[in-house]
């Protein structure tokens, strides 16, 4: 069979297998569709399918396929993070910055020591550090995937919640927003390659220089033209920083942090971020779940998967209610907080995949992030939603 059908064939089940299984087991209430997709692309790599029905696997995923459908995931990632970039509100964060800062600092803080201890207990095993890791970086990985918060799924669950627009929705988003650029600047420090570092200066450099002078040329262009030079944008700046050694996902990162979201309409933003969402991730979804090995076993990988849950669950909780003691939170306002701020998957797999690709983190290591990931965003909307309806004079606090 050519590969162009066996491609058609791999992109008729990526769509078709996560929907029926969203459509027909009725679980939106606990997973929104991008969490089944995540967990339809683990079943169809090599750790299920793969050893199931090898003979399937090897027919449908040749490497032909898997490296058309990782051209499709890798520009479909780098759209999402550069909208995830130009959607940071630092404005709102600075106005309330005393609040912003104890609550962001602490909600990240606490998770990430949390998984830095989980991360060393691993080190004095075989098959979780990365052939070309560090033990620093790779503490520093899995503690920074422990704490961060998943911004995009953040806003979509908020949207189920009908919290998004509410004041604690937009409290959240704040405190979302600065961890969401603490797990950016963290990547580029693990991949910061001192053999490289004058490379990786250079593109510091020029990037302040030219982001300066393109934000003067946004400003005199119409909208039309600014979606497309956003887009040419992305390209070279993916380019550059992959270029430097810092990945093309930091580059698309700082390609959309540099950019206003007041320069373009709203509803069209997110409208392309749904449409992101609905044709072109769920191929990123299962590029990842081809990427998943059980190599030291399955069930010592669900283990180490559930050490890396407790560690992101319990640090969120704790940090977000030792914050809430600091500024006087009323009662069960930090559980609220604290369980939609440990909301993990896009955001954390796309790190996971950066630290994979540099091989800092093995597959298996890899698995159980990605299974951690998973049952954290399940948790979230079963938990905050029956503390809405206990609580519901929380939605109108402001601070």
């Amino acid at each position: 069979m050519p590969t162009s059908e066996r491609y058609l064939l791999a992109m008729s089940l990526i769509f078709a297998l996560p929907w029926l299984i969203w459509r027909l087991g009725r679980c939106d209430y606990y997973a929104p569709l991008v969490v089944v997709q995540i967990l339809a692309g683990i079943l169809l790599g090599p750790g299920v399918l793969g050893q199931l029905y090898p003979a399937y696997y090897e027919f449908l995923f040749t490497p032909a396929v898997i490296q058309s459908l990782n051209g499709v995931a890798w520009w479909a990632v780098m759209l999402f993070v550069m909208i995830a970039g130009i959607e940071l509100d630092l404005g709102a964060a600075w106005a309330h910055r005393r609040e912003s800062s104890i609550t962001a600092g602490l909600a990240l803080g606490m998770p990430f020591v949390f998984g830095a201890l989980a991360a060393l207990l691993l080190l004095g095993g075989a098959g979780w550090l990365g052939s070309e890791g560090s033990p620093w970086q790779f503490v520093l990985g899995v503690g920074m995937a422990c704490a961060v918060t998943a911004l995009p799924i953040l806003i979509l669950l908020m949207e189920k919640l009908d919290i998004l627009r509410q004041p604690i929705g937009q409290r959240i988003l704040r405190y979302a927003s600065l961890d969401d650029i603490a797990i950016w600047g963290v990547l580029a420090l693990i991949l910061l390659d001192w053999e490289r570092v004058g490379r990786q200066a250079l593109f510091l450099l020029l990037f302040t220089l030219v982001a300066w002078l393109f934000r003067r040329l946004m400003q005199r262009v119409s909208e039309a033209d600014r979606w497309y030079l956003a887009l040419i944008w992305l390209a070279v700046c993916g380019f550059a920083a992959d270029w430097a050694g810092l990945h093309s996902m930091v580059g698309a990162f700082l390609a959309g942090a540099v950019l206003e979201a007041r320069w373009f309409n709203q509803e069209r933003m997110d409208l392309l971020r749904h449409y992101v969402l609905l044709a072109l991730m769920p191929v990123f979804f299962l590029s990842t779940g081809l990427r998943t090995n059980w190599g030291v076993g399955g069930g010592m990988v669900f283990a180490v998967a559930a050490l890396f849950l407790f560690a992101s669950v319990a640090g969120k909780l704790i940090g977000v209610r030792l914050a809430g003691r600091i500024l006087g939170w009323a009662a069960g306002e930090a559980h609220i907080i604290g369980w939609l701020l440990q909301t993990k998957a896009l955001i954390m797999i796309i790190f996971a995949n950066v630290l994979l690709d540099r091989a800092i983190i093995t597959s298996d290591t890899f698995t159980a992030l990605l299974l951690m990931a998973v049952a954290s965003t399940m948790l979230t909307v079963p938990r905050v939603s029956r503390q809405l309806e206990q609580r519901p004079e929380l939605l109108g606090r402001i601070s």
